[in-house]
């Protein structure tokens, strides 16, 4: 289950036979957090329904990039979904990433205490990309829920952060899918019911020409910054 930091009962409801509802509106969501916490398995989770175990998956550098398509409120909505693939480790991500971004999902492992407490440098990153809390939709996410023998970070210190952090909460295990769809969701939710976010990814619909699943195309309107590494 989700955690809202503030509960908002209004809901946006679009204008009845809006041509610019004929077709997917995009989101562009981002995945963010300490190296080796799962990102790409929610990721892959989510879009693909495979886990892999960390035997299978091999980190890799660069940028990981997934599309899915989802319904919300009678709505089709395409999850354009980055992850940083590795990158996290050399702390060289850019305005590029972030740039467009309508959602970040800030993920920990509910077994690691390390990567929880890097949070914090997760979120002043995000802010000094971002500007302030209201330009994207935010969500903690505690992964690895099915270890939970091995639990160094309580379900309560984890929504206390987000709460004191202006961000949504849950938890999730990639294993088991348990609470993985709930994530995207609620973000996405959150982004319909912030109009501003929503307007965005209308302009982002209208104003780019249609990226392929797996195409790096990080930003169209600017030149792509320096910053990947590509060893």
């Amino acid at each position: 289950m989700v955690s809202h930091p503030h509960s908002d009962p209004s809901k946006s409801t679009p204008a009845p036979n809006d041509p610019s509802e004929e077709l997917p509106q995009t989101l562009k969501l981002l995945l963010i957090g300490s190296s080796s916490v799962g990102k790409s398995s929610l990721l892959l989770r989510f879009t693909d329904e495979v886990f892999l175990s960390a035997e299978e998956s091999s980190a890799t550098i660069g940028v990981d990039f997934k599309v899915k398509l989802i319904s919300r409120r009678g709505k089709r909505y395409k999850l354009s979904i980055w992850d940083t693939a590795g990158q996290e480790r050399f702390r060289t991500l850019t305005s590029s990433y972030y740039r467009g971004a309508q959602g970040v999902v800030l993920v920990y492992d509910v077994t690691s205490r390390e990567s929880f407490e890097s949070l914090p440098s997760w979120f002043s990153e995000l802010d000094t990309f971002t500007h302030s809390p209201r330009d994207v939709v935010r969500i903690v996410v505690g992964n690895k829920t099915d270890k939970d023998y091995s639990r160094m970070v309580s379900n309560e210190e984890g929504r206390a952060f987000a709460a004191d952090n202006n961000a949504l909460y849950a938890e999730t295990s990639a294993k088991t899918m348990k609470g993985v769809e709930e994530v995207f969701e609620a973000v996405v939710d959150k982004i319909i019911d912030t109009p501003s976010l929503h307007h965005k990814g209308l302009n982002l619909r209208s104003n780019r020409t249609t990226t392929l699943p797996g195409t790096i195309n990080l930003d169209d309107d600017e030149e792509e910054e320096a910053g990947w590494c590509s060893c």
